[in-house]
Order: structure tokens, then sequence, then C-alpha cells
């Protein structure tokens, strides 16, 4: 198979379009982020980068805590608007049709139409270059109970979550495998 060599890029895809709240609920404001992951089991934690130019930066980088909220297939169309337009002009908790949920831990509002939504405090901001990395540490998980089998598990298959990938959107497919695949023994 034949490869073009091109100069470093950032192309790692898919990756999860999600909605990041951030604010409290009477001046709350969403960023939609792509630049988002985990990065540690225990302590549980994320990051989410975000450029110094955005307004989410400053309420976020002040306040020291977002909600990091998982974006349905469903939402998307919400998600692009949250990611285009400045929360300095307009209120996307409004424009988007969305409720304010409260958080148990910090003061930025859930989104209550998402399925997931992750309740995060700032550990430590590292300037990289054209972003900022806030790594956070999850202090809470809201999880619909739609999302919940009979035993309490979470099947995350049923939230119908979108992904990103090179400047487009996707719904997540199809079950390949279960994580261990490659060692579990045939019967």
């Amino acid at each position: 198979m034949a490869k073009q060599q091109w100069k470093g890029t950032v192309l790692t895809a898919p990756v999860p379009p999600v909605m990041v709240s951030c604010g409290d609920s009477l001046k709350a404001n969403i960023i939609t982020v792509a630049w988002t992951g985990t990065v540690n089991t225990k302590p549980p934690m994320t990051y989410i980068s975000l450029r110094p130019t955005r307004h989410s930066y400053g309420i976020i980088k002040e306040s020291g805590e977002f909600v990091v909220n998982l974006t349905p297939a469903s939402l998307v169309r919400q998600a692009d608007y949250c990611g285009i337009y400045t929360g300095a002009k307009v209120d996307k908790f409004a424009k988007c049709g969305f409720t304010k949920a409260e958080a148990a831990h910090v003061k930025a509002p859930l989104i209550a139409e998402c399925p997931v939504n992750l309740e995060c405090k700032v550990t430590q901001i590292l300037p990289l270059g054209t972003h900022d990395m806030f790594l956070a540490e999850i202090v809470a998980v809201h999880v619909d109970e739609a999302l919940l089998d009979t035993n309490g598990k979470l099947r995350l298959e049923r939230a119908g979550l979108a992904a990103f990938a090179h400047g487009d959107y996707y719904a997540l497919g199809k079950k390949l495998a279960p994580f261990g695949v490659s060692v579990k023994k045939k019967r």
C-alpha cells in the first residue's frame, strides 16, 4: 500500500465533540470542543484544550471548573452552533433550547438533554501554543437512567453518541468487539 508522508499535523480521529458548560446558573456558557479525552483513572481525570481567545476560556480559568456534556448524535446541530457562536453575544442555553440542571460539586450547570455529564475541577493549566490544556479531576458523573441495564451496568451504546473526524460529525456505528477480544479464550 502506497502512503504519502505529510508534515506533522493533528489527525487523531474520531474524537468526541463534547459540549462544555461553564459559569453558573445565572451566567452560563457552552463551548463545543473536540480536544478532550481521558488522562488518568485514579483519580479520574480529563482535559479540554481551548484557545485563550475563546469566551469560555476566561470563565473556566477564573472559576476553575466546568462540565463535560457528552453529545448524542441527535444534538449535533446544537453542538455545532455552540462551537461557532460566542457566548459573549448569545445565550446558547436559550438559543439551543437546553435545560440547565444543577450540578452536585461545581457551579457550572449540566446540560440536562445530554445523557452523560462529567463535573470537573481544574487542577492545572498547561500553555501549549495555540491552545491551553485544562487538566481536571472528574468529581462527579451524572448518567441518564435509560443507559443502565437491569443490573445497573452502564450501556453507553444506548446514548447514541456523536463522533467528530476531520471536520465532519458522525453517529457511532455498530459494536465490533469487546475489550479483551484478542485474549479471550474460544469456547
